[in-house]
């Protein structure tokens, strides 16, 4: 394997982290108040569904450099997905629910984000004017899709 498809696949790994431990503490209201001193209740699910989202972004990028195919910027996010799409799923190199999962992970990172200005018309239910305990549904579906998404990418781009 390339260095760099193990650097993106190191980086997919630890956003899965960061994804969990935030879930895990905003789930958590007396972790809060002991190890971290705080003073209210925080909850940190918009950045659980950021770092879930980028857990993906990066495994498609380490999958795709080991399969030769390179994205970059401007606009890599999206050519990441496409590429995805164009050669491993079109192909049949990868199942279509990986893909399905990617897609929806983009739409949501994108409306809770606002990665793209384009898409922010398109918020729907994870709108910013929401108060952060009403992400913690959303965001645990994405830590669900983004440790699926990484532990098949993972299996696949180790072996």
């Amino acid at each position: 394997m390339s260095d760099e498809a193990e650097l993106y696949l190191q980086r997919a790994e630890n956003e899965l982290i960061a994804a969990q431990m935030l879930f895990e503490v905003s789930s958590n209201p007396s972790l809060q108040k002991e190890q971290f001193k705080l003073e209210k209740e925080f909850t940190f699910y918009s950045p659980v569904i950021g770092h879930s989202y980028y857990s993906i972004f990066y495994s498609a990028k380490a999958i795709l450099i080991k399969s030769g195919i390179k994205t970059e910027a401007p606009e890599v996010h999206k050519k990441t997905l496409e590429a995805f799409e164009k050669y491993l799923v079109s192909t049949g190199k990868l199942d279509t629910e990986l893909l399905k999962i990617y897609h929806k992970m983009v739409v949501r990172a994108d409306a809770l984000l606002g990665i793209f200005s384009m898409e922010k018309r398109k918020r729907g239910e994870f709108t910013y004017q929401k108060i952060p305990q009403a992400n913690q549904e959303p965001a645990q579906e994405s830590l669900n899709h983004a440790s699926f998404f990484f532990k098949n990418i993972y299996k696949i781009v180790r072996n």
